[in-house]
């Protein structure tokens, strides 16, 4: 039987880390999973070791020449190309479960929204790199975009996170659009973290009716 494939969507400080690790602990403390099947935790970019090469190029500060809009665009691709490869397709096909921090949707929302890079471009490229990957859910953990940089403020901004204020709005504009787009589940980050996780482990049983 073929895996589930999770994904968290939202802006930095929406505490998609904190929830991934919160949803790791609980779905290997049940029965969700099938026996002798595991839990794949991985990210965009950076989740394959090219991927790591990549994510360095694409964050990185010191770098004296940053990579211009496309050239950024066409590096996410690659990365995804390569993680669909060596990463999700392999674990789902052996009935692995997947959970990644950032997909496509980060993409469309950072590049297209943010940027103002050609959408239906971005798309043509997404189903060229996913080969017909697509998650069975994704969560966009809502946050305002004030409380993003109220919870970031003595954390160092990398590359994309310095583009400030009015890029982070166009991106969170973004995420709203896509959400409603592609029917995720949205769920308000601005909650307790417990009741954060009560939400996401219902739509994970809805998912897969367990009771």
């Amino acid at each position: 039987m073929k895996g589930k494939f999770i994904v968290f969507e939202g802006i930095d400080g929406s505490g998609k880390t904190t929830q991934i690790n919160q949803l790791s602990k609980w779905l290997i403390g049940t029965d969700i999973i099938p026996e002798n099947n595991q839990l794949v935790i991985t990210r965009e970019p950076g989740g394959t070791k090219l991927g790591q090469s990549i994510r360095s190029l694409l964050l990185d500060n010191s770098i004296e020449k940053s990579p211009d809009s496309i050239t950024e665009l066409l590096l996410y691709a690659a990365d995804r190309s390569q993680h669909i490869n060596e990463i999700i397709r392999p674990a789902l096909n052996k009935g692995n479960w997947v959970i990644s921090d950032r997909f496509c949707g980060s993409t469309i929302a950072y590049q297209g929204y943010g940027r103002k890079l050609d959408i239906k471009l971005i798309k043509d490229l997404e189903m060229i790199a996913t080969q017909g990957i697509s998650p069975d859910i994704t969560f966009l953990l809502d946050i305002p975009v004030e409380e993003s940089i109220k919870r970031r403020i003595n954390i160092k901004d990398d590359r994309i996170e310095k583009e400030g204020r009015d890029f982070l709005l166009n991106v969170s504009l973004g995420f709203q659009a896509l959400s409603e787009d592609r029917k995720w589940k949205k769920i308000s980050a601005i909650n307790s973290k417990e009741n954060i996780m009560s939400e996401i482990q219902s739509e994970i049983k809805k998912l897969i009716q367990y009771k």
